[in-house]
């Protein structure tokens, strides 16, 4: 399946893109690795170009657009766009696809979608974590070099005129989308519908705080071993991963809004609120809280709401025969008999989880009363055995 990712940045150095795509960097720390000498060692394997720049040239032809058009000197201001175009990696095995093919695609792509823009377009071959997908990087600076043809996709007028500024939007992103799926379709390469919400949504952040986490823990983990200690915690999970675990595993067993919103709160201390017909979640340690929209489609109201009761929850039925108490009988002598006899005993509520005791101080009163009583037929059973 071939896939689109996009991120901004603000580094005035265009050079450092540059530096990235040719040498090899940690992935953790996106540092480069250098060798014994202390010197940055290439990668194995890839494949550039430069589009209305020359590619070992890109920072300084950059820098003398910006300049002629006052663009690009504040640090708050988006510098350069980058998008990767990352292929399936049976696409190597199973469609024929090379570094050299990929590299032609995404020429073609980042001439179609981006006219007028200085560009770097490097393939790699290896994929993050030597994984072996084959991946293409495209690096335009924000400012438009040259005026183009107004394309369809181009949602204002000054779009296409050289000195404005690349203007990314979603009706934009669901164009490349597009243009991406398209291009695949027509090179027969693995795809998938990238139009359509993702169910679990997984942004590129979150990937590498996911790595970044197992990594560390695995450290601790390490010297937890090496002590003589069985560590507690072996899978490492980010905050949104969390709250997607605990709204699976709850939602199809909740009757109701309220019932889904009790049991989270009860299990997992985490909260979810309903505003404006979405969802958000908060985690104790977190002070903002988590929307549906950057957990995926499958944690919003629409979804959640067709969930709750649609399983039910599968009761065995108690088939040891019950009875009510025997005054004649001899209890001590058989005390398993006791399990056996009727009794309208009831758990007590806390309080202090309860969240909707916690919403409305009526049903706190309400809560506090039906305890009393729990308490006090539970007083008068004890005192009876």
């Amino acid at each position: 399946m071939a896939i689109l990712k996009h991120k901004t940045n603000k580094n005035m150095n265009y050079g450092d893109a540059l530096d990235y795509l040719l040498f090899q960097h940690d992935e953790y720390t996106m540092k480069p690795i250098l060798d014994e000498q202390g010197r940055k060692q290439l990668r194995d394997e890839y494949y550039i170009d430069g589009i209305n720049c020359e590619p070992m040239f890109f920072e300084k032809e950059c820098e003398m657009v910006n300049k002629k058009y006052h663009k690009n000197y504040r640090y708050d201001e988006i510098k350069s766009h980058h998008y990767v175009l990352s292929f399936d990696p049976s696409d190597k095995t199973e469609r024929g696809l090379t570094g050299e093919k990929a590299q032609q695609l995404g020429l073609e792509f980042a001439r179609k979608n981006f006219p007028g823009h200085q560009m770097l377009v490097v393939t790699h071959t290896d994929g993050h974590n030597h994984s072996g997908n084959i991946h293409v990087h495209i690096v335009l600076n924000s400012v438009r070099k040259e005026t183009v043809a107004e394309e369809d996709f181009m949602e204002r007028p000054c779009d296409h005129k050289a000195g404005y500024k690349h203007h990314q939007t979603r009706a934009l992103l669901s164009h490349l989308q597009k243009s991406l799926m398209e291009l695949c379709e027509r090179e027969k390469l693995h795809q998938i519908d990238l139009l359509s919400p993702s169910a679990s949504k997984i942004t590129q952040e979150e990937y590498w705080a996911q790595r970044r986490g197992q990594k560390n823990l695995d450290e601790i983990n390490k010297q937890i071993i090496e002590d003589g200690y069985i560590p507690t915690q072996t899978n490492f999970q980010t905050q949104k991963q969390k709250i997607r675990d605990a709204v699976d595993e709850l939602a199809v067993v909740s009757k109701s809004f309220e019932d889904f919103q009790s049991q989270l709160f009860e299990k997992y201390k985490i909260t979810v609120t309903e505003k404006r017909g979405r969802y958000s979640y908060h985690l104790p340690e977190r002070e903002k809280n988590i929307s549906e929209r950057s957990l995926g489609t499958h944690y919003g109201k629409e979804y959640l709401s067709n969930i709750y009761g649609s399983r039910a929850v599968v009761e065995i039925p108690d088939t040891r025969p019950t009875k009510d108490y025997d005054p004649n009988y001899d209890y001590h002598a058989d005390p398993i008999a006791i399990i056996y006899i009727r009794s309208n005993l009831r758990l007590v509520t806390d309080l202090q989880t309860c969240v909707k005791a916690q919403q409305s101080q009526v049903y706190a009163h309400k809560v506090k009363l039906t305890n009393l009583k729990q308490m006090a037929e539970t007083i008068v059973y004890v005192r009876i055995w």
